[in-house]
């Protein structure tokens, strides 16, 4: 903004004094909880170890060069689990998702005030709650293995696919929606000739997106005993057998990068 000075000429400023102190204001606070943070972090820390940390890292290396190949045909089967219980996981949640979307779009839910609140709670609900916590929980009520993976998996992706949808839903062509209703089309017509052909490449979008994520979720749920390969990824790091711990991280880092590509590979023919 300009400010005059005595012989008349204006000197632009980026900030009034006011706006300039209010500004050192905030910076001096957020230094002032940062420099707090960092003395609770370092009282709680045990800087022998840190310090320590690459001499660890470097035995480690050591003991885990070269990977165990002839280990490799004991994963076969962990890996393929690991596939399942992200593809039916996803799969079960956008079946669930796709009602509970419609429920939470405001063009689309029954009632504003009483059923997309629900549809939102279940959204946000599922989503808060990490996939190893409901492994965890499903795995006390439900036993150990693949089939709690698969639910735990599925619990954790119905938010996401749910809260992506009912935003596509949102965003459609009202003009094509009121087009068909004008025609006498009844409620589910509307939504099966209107509104679905529109969301469709978002819903295909997000199905695929999420089975990407899943893959990566799936890895580690062994770990809590969820099955698939983390499975032996857990009792490999338990018996301190590093050899093999790498070749199943080997194997984590390609399942993953294959995933992604034909993520990307699908996403792009729909896009």
């Amino acid at each position: 903004m300009p400010v005059k000075q005595q012989n008349g000429t204006a000197i632009w400023r980026r900030r009034t004094t006011k706006q300039s102190l209010m500004h050192w204001a905030m910076w001096l606070i957020g230094t002032a909880i940062f420099v707090y943070c960092w003395q609770q972090i370092s009282n709680a820390t045990t800087w022998f170890f840190v310090w320590d940390a690459p001499r660890i890292a470097g035995d480690i290396w050591t003991r885990a060069t070269p990977p165990r190949w002839e280990y490799i045909t004991q994963l076969g089967r962990p890996i393929w689990d690991t596939l399942n219980i992200a593809t039916l996981g996803t799969i079960i949640a956008l079946f669930l998702a796709v009602p509970v979307a419609f429920l939470a779009a405001r063009n689309t839910t029954p009632s504003r005030f009483f059923i997309r609140p629900i549809a939102l709670l279940i959204i946000v609900s599922t989503r808060s709650i990490n996939s190893l916590i409901w492994a965890l929980l499903l795995i006390a009520i439900i036993g150990p293995g693949v089939f709690a993976g698969v639910i735990a998996i599925a619990i954790r992706s119905i938010g996401f696919c749910a809260k992506l949808l009912y935003e596509a839903i949102e965003e459609i062509d009202a003009v094509q929606v009121e087009a068909i209703t004008a025609t006498g089309a009844s409620r589910w017509q509307v939504m099966a000739y209107g509104i679905v052909p529109q969301i469709m490449p978002a819903f295909a979008g997000i199905a695929v997106f999420r089975w990407d994520i899943n893959i990566r979720e799936s890895t580690v749920l062994g770990l809590v005993g969820a099955g698939g390969i983390g499975l032996q990824l857990s009792a490999s790091l338990n018996v301190l057998a590093w050899p093999q711990v790498s070749l199943i991280l080997l194997v984590i880092l390609a399942a993953v990068v294959i995933s992604e590509w034909v993520s990307a590979k699908v996403r792009g023919a729909i896009i």
